[in-house]
């Protein structure tokens, strides 16, 4: 008889691993949600921007979070999303793309009242099932209880040079040097936090890509949900 897959996926890793993108074909190819977590942030920034809460005010920007739900669910619209995106039932999948969104969602995302109301929003989520969650505490905080977990890993070095190479595709300019600095600096701050920081789950299964390419890391992965 066979094994269905695993209900609950969480596919956690540095940046620039490749996990959203591994982790939206897996999802497309077991018909599951595909949730990168860091949506979740996007919608904060964008809602404090909105309602003219000052970023910089940690306990505002808290409060905001733990009064305002979140939604994430598959895509309803073939327009290049990889799922919806819904404050209140508005949809606002591609305004958390906004330009005011990428300057300032990093600050947000280091408050720990923000990641604490986060998480338990993502884990109502997960807990749904038919999911693949992506992020870098997945396994580890939001859902300890996953049926498989996945730590998808590769050196700074090749990560960096992933990165260059997609920049360069677009026809842009690109410094490998600082690129590089970037994803070491990144990883520093993620694997030394306080709050929630990036580490494999102890039953994960570690995933590392520096010899393999993303069609070989799918196939892997997608072995494991046989």
């Amino acid at each position: 008889m066979k094994q269905s897959p695993p209900k609950i996926i969480a596919l956690d890793g540095p940046a620039a691993s490749g996990k959203s993108t591994v982790g939206s074909r897996v999802a497309d190819a077991l018909d599951y949600l595909f949730f990168d977590t860091g949506v979740m942030y996007r919608a904060v920034t964008w809602m404090a921007l909105v309602r003219k809460i000052d970023i910089h005010d940690e306990n505002a920007v808290t409060t905001l979070t733990e009064d305002t739900p979140i939604d994430v669910r598959s895509t309803s619209q073939v327009d290049g999303r990889a799922c919806d995106v819904l404050v209140e039932n508005e949809d606002i999948t591609w305004q958390i793309r906004r330009p005011e969104v990428d300057a300032n969602v990093s600050v947000v995302s280091a408050y720990p009242g923000v990641r604490a109301a986060l998480t338990v929003q993502q884990r109502r989520i997960g807990k749904r099932g038919k999911v693949v969650m992506v992020g870098r505490d997945i396994g580890t905080v939001v859902l300890p209880e996953a049926d498989l977990k996945i730590y998808l890993d590769a050196s700074a070095e090749k990560r960096a040079r992933r990165r260059y190479d997609e920049i360069i595709a677009r026809g842009e300019k690109a410094d490998y040097a600082e690129i590089l600095q970037k994803v070491i600096q990144r990883d520093h701050i993620d694997t030394t936090r306080d709050i929630a920081p990036l580490k494999p789950a102890e039953d994960a299964i570690i995933l590392n890509s520096d010899q393999l390419n993303e069609d070989q890391v799918f196939e892997k992965i997608m072995a494991l949900c046989a």
